[in-house]
């Protein structure tokens, strides 16, 4: 969200705008945005105006209409409710539930594919795997932590995969998250980048150790 300022002075904000294929990451910026202006609520409103008062649902859909383009607002502008409104982008641009269910089966199968290039570092790898996997969570698919993790693992290049077993023998991956495993990737990358080779017992934590971290 930026901010600019207008002749007259005043701060007015910039929303992100919704564009053909940037559906997941205006969403998430939208909703950092909404609950910044405190009117959130009214997007999770279940219809009472009771619990949300008509004033938030106006800053709300004004929010929304700043957002997207002429085409999309023509085309919500029948919505009374910032909610009815959300969900009709949402229905436009994730499309109807079997064009949904076909999106996320060809995500999963990506992620499934997915294998780390000899020309990545492990940065370049998680991004690659995060952005599938928030592809496929914004579509109403739960996909588990472990999971993520686990595939993390399967997907490093073979001079990895000492450090990715380790991991896997004595790490608990049903707890550790994606972030923990990237960075004892990239601490392995780091020490396999420098000048002089360094044995295994300097490169790896032995199993005391692991146990000790896990404690």
């Amino acid at each position: 969200m930026d901010v600019s300022r207008s002749k007259e002075g005043s701060l007015g904000l910039n929303y992100p705008m919704l564009s053909k294929n940037n559906y997941t990451t205006w969403s998430l910026k939208m909703k950092v945005n909404i609950e910044a202006q405190g009117v959130w609520e009214a997007i999770e409103s279940d219809g009472n105006k009771s619990q949300v008062e008509v004033r938030t649902d106006k800053m709300a859909l004004e929010i929304i209409y700043q957002s997207i383009p002429e085409e999309i607002v023509l085309s919500v502008v029948e919505k009374k409710s910032p909610q009815e409104a959300s969900e009709a982008i949402k229905t436009m641009c994730v499309g109807a539930d079997r064009v949904k269910k076909a999106k996320v089966q060809t995500l999963r199968a990506e992620l499934e594919s997915l294998t780390m290039k000899e020309t990545e570092q492990i940065d370049d790898l998680c991004i690659r795997l995060c952005g599938i996997v928030t592809n496929i969570r914004v579509l109403g698919e739960t996909m588990e932590e472990s999971y993520v993790v686990k595939k993390l693992l399967r997907a490093v290049l073979a001079k990895y995969l000492q450090i990715a077993s380790m991991i896997e023998q004595f790490g608990n991956l049903e707890e550790m998250t994606v972030e923990e495993t990237l960075g004892r990737l990239k601490a392995h990358e780091e020490r396999i980048r420098g000048p002089t080779e360094i044995s295994g017992s300097q490169l790896l934590l032995t199993e005391e150790e692991w146990m000790k971290r896990e404690a």
